[in-house]
């Protein structure tokens, strides 16, 4: 044993004797000093351990010079202080100042933990340890205690105990949780620790339950967890992190994420956020979800189809074999009430709808609503770009001298008038936007009169912390409303005082990075005494990292952010020191005609709910104001709400869904709202087509392959068929899946002279074949570079969407290795694509894409072999303007007309033969 453990200052380690002339030995320790010196010793012992950990992973810490001469100074000094100071463990202290923590930080009652990636889950997390990173324990205790009074004011908060009250006599509750109302953050906190959460025995009934009397009753432990479903991976992310910094706890233990190539939990976890795609893959190997005690279904308005069939399942565990499972639906409209009959056991019973308090805070409501009948002005004012004015409110504080120069036309900055604000009639919410001056429950828009009540479902409303929004309309329709945009952010910018960021609602990625740039370019010739613009995108594929930007305020001071986002700061995720929204009018929608088969990308108008939705973003911390680029006349024919993303899309991949999760008879199949036996049916004969199903109908081997990939069916089959030995072209296809996973790789300009120079620098991988095999030729391309991103700059290439695909590409190679797909060895990263493999890719996606497939007709046209649709080549393709045999392509996009997106050249012979030979 090491003798500095025996070195207490009293018991001497020199072997030469002492003697007379020996100073006298210092005095004795007191218990204090010993304890620090034991939790030293245990320190650095974890530090060597953690030290060849970091050997074995060749991870080599850095420490500033300066943090190293600190530590040998104050190593100098312990010497001088003690006879034998204890051994420190360099890298303990090397990583220790890599995180701030020095010496006196190390000797601390609670206990430090190490942050690592998921080893749980290597399929997802991809296996590798993260790097270590050391977090005080009391710090993170500290800083939940620094958020717990924020978290008393949110409106859901005094509202906990009738919640829990709710979940104890119910096992259903439905909650209209409005905007700002804090359910997201707080639901799972509120229940995490209630008795019926605690891990236990439950009995079970297996078999088929058909009364042959093959049922058998197994005692089977459930429990211990709560699952938050998100519709998008962007909530659940930033949702983790907020209520693990709340709950003073490192992310991954006691609350943690999962969503598509990503995994942050662990078996401790007891909160855990996730997609509800997620969900259901997590079904395929536990359809009982036997790891939760709850399920919460958050944002259940936006009824998309993982929201769907994740309640339709959760209905028939409730009433089936998890009779103990808690079932929480969150929404933020009064499509509640539909939701909420939709999970009575019996179909025609009333509804229970809770009032969270007896007795109400008086408090003056502030109410805005939103002039939809051209009667809110009083004036009927105008803003300088055509903005019709709404709603009322003098415009205070500091403006900005100086003009916004945008195609040479000045504008006039104090034009802005004065106006009124009809009042609000209780009870009619649409084109309103409510602010409450209270955190009072309301249950006004339900009926709660006192009646006996036997159903099964719990309803609870939870008001919003809503401030009052000003409305403004365009007085004529805009024809460019992202150039319209450009000009309400400027006029903004310098009418408007700080602080007070812009929101922007736009439809995808592209429009947000052409309008970033021009906002980014015209602010460079801003006057110096403006206030500077930081820009940020907001939009799912956008990597984590660059998400948070948004939510952080900006580094230099006296700066306006301006977020442009796609629908995903609707409802799902909330931006900071947002008063101002601007508001598009549009909204990027899939829409599926199952007589023709064919699915289609296509740009809608919002429905009124969305446009509440969006106004109300503006009014979160402050009053605010939204500005539609949409006239009045537009705004009254929308649909009150969004249809159902299920009624709208190819519901193959839904089918295939269902049935591997042992629900072979669609059609009995518990919706929401169903899809129709025409929909139901065409995706029956896609799946057969696919190869997913026999010919009674039944989910295959096949079948159950593809469902365990988190892609769409078609791209499965892709995979599957890459596999086979007799085409061996797996990697080079995976390469082309992450590809078109991964949106606007190739950067898009509309100068002239900047088209012609992308023309000529990507000369090098256009491919004669099209678009699959130009995507291969480009990620071989950017990873034989030493310098990525300035070959990717010089090629117009986007760096940031390369990473993406990148990470996106290991984690299906990890999918492939767990279903066994194992390819030959991965080509070089310079190996040229020949034309023999180019044949065997293109073959291997008609295997998948059968379906989006054109033959080129007499006229010079193309049109498609299912449905003979009228279709053009994109114009972003390589084949554009050129004449093939026929082609596959990868999405049907409709914007001035029909056009094939993601476009190769394929002979008509391969089409026949897959269409005569089925899958």
């Amino acid at each position: 044993m090491p003798d500095f453990l025996f070195d207490d200052g009293l018991t001497n380690t020199n072997p030469v004797p002492a003697n007379v002339f020996s100073p006298p030995p210092p005095p004795p320790k007191s218990k204090r000093q010993e304890k620090r010196e034991r939790k030293k010793v245990e320190w650095d012992e974890k530090n060597r351990l953690r030290a060849a950990q970091r050997a074995v992973e060749g991870l080599s810490p850095y420490v500033p010079d300066r943090e190293i001469d600190f530590l040998k100074k104050k190593r100098q000094r312990e010497t001088q202080r003690h006879q034998s100071p204890p051994i420190i463990s360099q890298v303990g202290e090397e990583e220790r100042a890599k995180t701030g923590h020095h010496e006196e930080q190390a000797n601390v009652k609670k206990k430090r933990k190490t942050e690592t990636s998921n080893d749980k889950f290597p399929l997802l997390d991809g296996g590798v340890p993260g790097p270590v990173i050391q977090i005080h324990q009391g710090q993170l205790k500290a800083q939940a205690l620094r958020l717990k009074p924020l978290r008393a004011k949110l409106p859901i908060w005094e509202h906990q105990e009738a919640i829990r009250a709710a979940l104890q006599e119910k096992n259903v509750l439905v909650m209209l949780g409005e905007t700002g109302s804090g359910k997201s953050t707080q639901i799972g906190q509120f229940l995490v620790k209630e008795r019926w959460m605690a891990r236990r025995k439950v009995s079970i009934t297996f078999g088929k339950g058909d009364g042959n009397g093959d049922e058998k009753d197994k005692e089977v432990m459930v429990g211990g967890c709560i699952a938050i479903t998100q519709p998008r991976r962007v909530a659940a992310t930033n949702l983790a992190r907020r209520v693990a910094q709340e709950m003073g706890c490192h992310l991954g233990d006691e609350v943690g994420y999962s969503v598509r190539f990503d995994n942050k939990s662990s078996e401790k976890t007891q909160i855990k956020f996730l997609t509800d795609g997620m969900l259901l893959q997590e079904m395929l190997h536990d359809p009982l979800l036997k790891r939760y005690s709850a399920v919460v279904v958050d944002e259940a308005h936006e009824r998309t189809v993982g929201t769907d069939l994740v309640m339709g399942f959760l209905r028939g565990l409730v009433y089936g074999k998890r009779k103990d499972l808690k079932v929480i639906v969150m929404s933020a409209t009064l499509e509640v009430e539909k939701m909420a009959l939709f999970f009575e056991r019996e179909r025609d019973a009333a509804l229970a709808f809770i009032k969270a308090k007896e007795e109400r805070k008086r408090g003056k409501k502030n109410v805005v609503e939103v002039n939809e009948n051209g009667d809110g002005g009083a004036d009927g004012g105008k803003l300088p770009n055509g903005i019709e004015k709404g709603g009322g409110g003098k415009k205070k504080g500091k403006k900005y001298e100086g003009t916004s120069m945008i195609n040479g036309n000045p504008y006039d900055w104090k034009s802005n008038k004065e106006g009124s604000s009809p009042p609000f009639v209780n009870g009619e919410r649409k084109g309103s936007v409510e602010g409450s001056g209270s955190n009072e429950s309301s249950s006004e828009d339900f009926d709660t009169e006192d009646e006996q009540y036997d159903g099964t479902v719990a309803a609870f409303k939870v008001p919003g912390r809503q401030f009052p929004v000003e409305i403004y309309h365009a007085p004529e329709p805009v024809e460019d409303y992202v150039y319209a945009a450009l000009k309400t952010v400027f006029q903004l910018h310098y009418g408007e005082p700080l602080p007070g960021d812009i929101l922007v609602f736009l439809t995808g990625q592209e429009e947000i990075e052409a309008l970033q740039k021009q906002i980014e370019d015209y602010a460079q010739s801003m006057d110096k005494n403006v206030p500077k613009i930081l820009v940020l995108p907001l939009y799912s594929a956008l990597p984590p990292g660059l998400q948070q930007r948004v939510f952080q305020p900006a580094h230099e001071g006296n700066t306006r952010k301006v977020i442009l986002s796609t629908n995903i700061a609707e409802t799902s995720v909330t931006v900071p020191g947002v008063r101002h929204v601007v508001d598009c009018g549009k909204v990027k929608t899939k829409q599926y005609r199952p007589r023709i088969g064919l699915e289609s990308l296509l740009i809608t108008p919002v429905s009124k709910s969305s446009a509440l939705q969006r106004a109300g973003r503006a009014g979160r911390e402050a009053p605010g104001k939204c500005y539609r680029l949409y006239t009045e006349r537009d705004f009254m024919p929308l649909a009150d709400t969004t249809v159902p993303e299920i009624l709208r899309c190819d519901v193959a991949s839904s089918i295939l869904t269902l049935k591997a999760r042992g629900q072979e008879d669609v059609l009995a199949f518990d919706y929401l709202d169903s899809p129709g036996r025409e929909a139901l049916g065409k995706g029956l004969e896609h799946l057969y087509t696919l190869g997913a199903l026999n010919n009674l109908g039944r989910i295959n081997e096949l079948g159950h392959k593809m469902a365990k990939f988190p892609l769409v069916p078609a791209l499965a089959r892709v995979l599957i068929a890459a596999a086979e030995p007799e085409v061996d072209c797996l990697h080079e296809v995976i390469d082309i899946v992450a590809a078109l996973s991964v949106e606007n790789i190739l950067l898009t300009l509309t100068s002239d002279e900047k088209r012609e120079q992308i023309e000529e620098a990507r000369k090098e991988f256009n491919r004669r074949e099209g678009d699959h095999i130009m995507l291969l030729t480009l990620v071989r391309e950017y990873e034989s570079q030493p310098q990525r991103k300035a070959w990717a700059e010089k090629h117009f290439v986007s760096h940031r969407a390369m990473q993406n695909l990148l990470d996106i590409r290991k984690q299906l190679k990890q999918y492939t290795n767990h279903l066994t797909l194992s390819p030959s060895p991965p080509p070089t990263p310079a190996a040229t694509v020949t034309p023999d493999l180019a044949t065997r890719i293109l073959k291997c996606f008609l295997k998948g894409f059968l379906h989006n497939t054109a033959r080129l007709v007499p006229d010079g046209s193309y049109r498609t072999v299912v449905g003979n649709q009228a279709v053009a080549i994109h114009p972003s393709s390589v084949l554009c303007g050129k004449r093939v045999e026929a082609i596959v392509y990868h999405e049907f996009v409709y914007t001035t007309r029909a056009f094939a997106r993601g476009v190769s050249a394929v002979e008509m012979g391969w089409v026949g033969e897959g269409l005569m030979g089925g899958s």
